[in-house]
């Protein structure tokens, strides 16, 4: 079995984490030093997903290990 990453479930669960620490996309661009939120946004529609750097950055300020923003589904 393979594992591999479920982008839509993954991009929810950005929603949820960020929503449950009381921040905007916006906050969230600015912690990352974004100029735009398109790529936040695209992570929480599933479209792209963070680096890894950005999923650390994620992981702290969610206060979350990484594993609980990535949803990982097996295939056959």
């Amino acid at each position: 079995m393979l594992p591999i990453i479920n982008m839509e479930e993954t991009g929810s669960n950005i929603v949820k984490l960020r929503e449950s620490v009381g921040l905007s996309v916006r906050e969230l661009q600015d912690i990352f030093g974004f100029a735009t939120p398109q790529a936040i946004y695209k992570w929480q529609r599933g479209v792209s997903m963070p680096t890894i750097d950005n999923l650390v950055v994620l992981s702290l300020t969610f206060n979350v290990p990484i594993e609980r923003i990535l949803v990982v589904d097996t295939v056959d």
